[in-house]
């Protein structure tokens, strides 16, 4: 052989080799949690099956919608709201799931749907910075809404109504099981009460600076990032007095174009280990029932899946069934 001949052989064998190299495309939120997503579920994946995993985000539920649509879906897994998830399953949008690959016997069946299965579950919890209250401390969702004898800004989510709602129900009184439906002209008159004191965080970066800082001293925050701030040693309270439970699921949006990869990353990333794994890493509860035996005992009692005794769990199906409703009634409140 030639140089010239040894040197294309080689490249059309990196070449072979590049195009026979199998990969797909997981989507998440970003941030600490993707970035725990791809260090505890990604990097295993891809060592015991060489498939590589490529990151994007954030997720998009437009966008997925206008993938399928277009027959141009290039997302094969994608981390999303589980309540979106029971609803997008209905509208045709997602593939439904392969449980001859995914093992959903050892899953909490709460988060269990022919279209999705839960990738981790949280809750919304009140939180404060112990930094701006010398005296008594915020211990119930009524302290939240009461700017008599905790006075200073709040902070909520933004973006999604799921559990905003429900804290407004439960301070103004409303029994845990009584809540659903939802009856939201009394929730947002609640929320009036103290529509001038919000600081609305967009993600959760934000609402712990905004928490950090003072600028918003209490709020309702996800479990995990309250859980981030007080391992880095910040003064941070947490109350799970009548926390609300809400979950993240994994998809895959109809037309992926690794479907088969798709299936063997969701068996993986919702393995006992995987799941532990997360958990340890993230503060959110695992969604496989053999997780928490893999895990240190004083991680597991600081998860939500031990905070049981007032925890509430925001009905998923009732909120698929409503969210678009109830978040363009959302939306404009905020906007007025």
């Amino acid at each position: 052989m030639t140089s010239k001949i040894i040197a294309l052989a080689a490249a059309l064998s990196l070449a072979a080799g590049m195009a026979s190299a199998q990969q797909m495309v997981f989507t998440s939120w970003g941030g600490t949690t993707q970035d725990a997503q791809a260090e505890m579920w990604a990097a295993p994946f891809t060592e015991k099956t060489g498939i590589n995993v490529v990151q994007d985000g954030p997720t998009d539920y437009g966008k997925i919608k206008a993938m399928v649509e277009a027959k141009a879906t290039n997302w094969d897994v994608v981390d999303v709201e589980f309540d979106w998830a029971l609803q997008a399953g209905k509208q045709d949008l997602l593939e439904p799931l392969d449980f001859t690959i995914i093992d959903k016997s050892k899953l909490d069946p709460r988060f269990v749907s022919d279209y999705a299965v839960g990738s981790f579950y949280y809750s919304f919890v009140l939180g404060w910075n112990e930094g701006n209250f010398s005296g008594d401390k915020p211990a119930t969702l009524a302290d939240l809404f009461d700017t008599t004898k905790f006075p200073g800004k709040r902070t909520f989510y933004k973006w999604s109504a799921p559990g905003v709602i429900e804290a407004a129900l439960l301070a103004d009184g409303v029994a845990p099981d009584k809540l659903y439906p939802l009856d939201l002209d009394r929730a947002f008159k609640k929320l009036d009460t103290i529509k001038s004191d919000i600081i609305w965080w967009e993600g959760g970066a934000q609402s712990q600076q905004l928490l950090a800082s003072g600028e918003a001293p209490m709020g309702l925050f996800w479990n995990g990032r309250l859980a981030a701030m007080q391992a880095d040693g910040l003064p941070v309270g947490i109350s799970w007095d009548n926390n609300i439970t809400a979950a993240d699921g994994l998809v895959v949006p109809k037309g992926a174009p690794n479907k088969d990869a798709a299936m063997k990353f969701i068996a993986e990333a919702t393995s006992a280990q995987a799941q532990a794994d997360f958990a340890t890493k993230t503060g959110y509860a695992p969604i496989n029932t053999g997780a928490p035996a893999l895990m240190a005992e004083d991680v597991r009692k600081t998860l939500p899946d031990a905070q049981t005794a007032t925890q509430i769990n925001a009905d998923m199906s009732y909120w698929a069934d409503n969210r678009d409703e109830i978040g363009n009634r959302w939306y404009k409140w905020q906007a007025e």
